[in-house]
């Protein structure tokens, strides 16, 4: 997945605008703010610290708070506002004063929470899926179109991922609605692919990196020297059916372009996450897909201030998209871990600056947007119907699973690639495996039963995806990361529902009867 690695799902976070019933007793904010904006001492008050570096933040209001109070105090704090969300208490923030966030959290009748978004000075954004983006060679093509039967597209006999899931026999019913659009919040989409353009949807694309919507037609593609993964993710969602290359999951259906990776380093920050699912819900889309972890906390402790307030700001726009009609899919992760356990090392974390390597329970350190309420989380398969031996799971944190391809589950096909073959920037086409690859076949089975079923709303959407999923039991053995095959001791199973597989693999041909 696109830092893009890690996972997603469902613990009870209180995030979103439901605060506390103790908020009430706040006093308003017309009585906090007024000491700081309207006395005599603000005159003479000490001009806030500007040596420090400057970071970007996120502050999350109070109920009773207005984002024209919160926004004095982030100025007079030694801030600058770069965009607040007044549908969700949220201001965004830079600035170089030290104590920036530390002076604002002081203010407890204007904020709930206040936290940097980054431990590195702002620059210039990863993505990880596992392993290298491998292209499709000339000859493998040829193999694949020589294979290719009456109504298939020319590479589809090397798309084992779609018969996985009986999307090839979906399309022979319905290939989904225009109506319906699947946003990619990713590193961005080359809507000029022969692939990709029939059913690409400018309107509803943009760039949000540095948490402000650029809709300049062309801003929501790769950077020039950036990231293939949206690009390949966007195609197993909706290529077309037009005799051309590959076919999606829902041929049908519009895609639209989020970006929201940043130049040069491909991590995806807060600010620019919570504008990507803002914008969906603003421009009326009815499914993301998630493929990525926020950077730079693999996992975001709660009694961390600042990590508490990203998953705080991150919840609320989550919640947000959902009462506007969207279902957001994400990806368990590629760091085979348990989501479900006690405890967890994450020696990854920050990845903006260098890791502290640290124990965390993902109870309450939590991967997001995977572990946000309302959010679908996605394990991966291979060919063979294992769970990829990269793949993150736990029962009751995976909700089901999809192809992610595995290198070590060999498909009878005429490349014999485990991996996910998809479109790539330029016109190209290649092969990714990784949960990033399996959260897409989800937004797209997704995309065909919100077309099946228009007035559906995301929590029918999901009850809907596990309702028709394909149980599977815990497997006996699975492959490691050498390809040996191993005892499957980590998966577990309770409530209809396994560690590994969630309720199970997702069903196109269901979706569309």
């Amino acid at each position: 997945m696109a830092h893009l690695g890690p996972g997603r799902r469902r613990i009870a976070v209180p995030v979103g605008l439901a605060l506390t019933a103790s908020l009430a007793f706040l006093p308003s904010v017309a009585a906090s703010a007024a000491p700081l904006g309207n006395t005599a001492d603000t005159a003479v008050a000490a001009k806030p610290d500007t040596t420090g570096p400057k970071l970007s933040y996120v502050a999350n209001l109070t109920t009773y708070a207005s984002v024209k109070a919160a926004k004095k105090a982030v100025e007079r704090a030694g801030g600058t506002v770069v965009t607040s969300y007044e549908q969700i208490g949220v201001v965004v923030a830079h600035s170089q004063n030290p104590d920036f966030a530390k002076q604002l959290r002081a203010q407890r009748g204007l904020f709930v929470s206040v936290g940097a978004t980054r431990t590195a000075p702002l620059q210039t954004v990863a993505t990880t899926e596992e392993g290298t983006t491998q292209t499709l060679s000339a000859a493998d093509a040829a193999k694949a179109a020589a294979k290719a039967t009456d109504g298939q597209e020319p590479l589809e006999p090397n798309q084992w991922d779609l018969r996985a899931i009986k999307a090839d026999q979906a399309h022979k019913i319905n290939d989904g609605s225009r109506n319906v659009t699947v946003g990619v919040i990713d590193t961005g989409v080359d809507d000029t692919h022969p692939d990709l353009a029939p059913n690409f949807s400018k309107g509803q694309s943009a760039n949000c990196v540095g948490g402000v919507a650029d809709t300049t037609d062309g801003a929501w593609r790769p950077y020039p020297d950036g990231s293939d993964h949206g690009t390949h993710v966007a195609g197993t969602i909706a290529a077309a059916r037009n005799g051309i290359g590959v076919a999606g999951v829902a041929p049908g259906v519009q895609v639209a372009a989020i970006k929201v990776s940043e130049p040069g380093t491909s991590l995806f920050f807060t600010e620019a996450v919570v504008c990507g699912f803002m914008f969906a819900a603003e421009k009326g889309i009815e499914v993301t897909n998630n493929s990525y972890y926020v950077d730079p906390w693999l996992y975001n402790c709660k009694a961390d201030d600042d990590q508490k307030a990203l998953v705080e700001a991150l919840g609320r726009a989550t919640k947000y998209a959902e009462r506007k009609g969207v279902l957001s899919v994400a990806s368990a992760g590629n760091s085979n871990h348990d989501l479900a356990s006690n405890a967890i090392v994450d020696d990854t974390s920050p990845d903006d600056a260098t890791p502290v390597p640290r124990t965390i329970d993902p109870h309450v350190c939590l991967d997001i947007p995977t572990q946000l309420p309302g959010v679908v989380t996605v394990s991966a398969t291979g060919d063979q119907g294992l769970r990829s031996y990269y793949s993150s799971f736990g029962l009751g944190v995976v909700d089901v699973a999809a192809p992610g391809g595995d290198k070590w589950q060999v498909p009878a096909t005429p490349d014999a690639n485990g991996r996910v073959l998809s479109t790539l920037p330029g016109g190209g086409y290649g092969y990714k495996q990784g949960t990033s690859m399996a959260g897409p076949h989800v937004a797209g089975v997704a995309a065909l039963l919100k077309s099946a079923h228009p007035k559906a709303t995301p929590s029918q959407l999901q009850a809907m995806l596990k309702a028709q999923a394909t149980k599977v039991a815990c497997p006996e053995k699975i492959y490691d990361a050498a390809g040996a095959l191993v005892d499957a001791a980590t998966c577990q199973s309770k409530w209809g529902q396994t560690g590994y597989y969630g309720y199970g693999v997702v069903d196109a041909l269901k979706a569309v009867k």
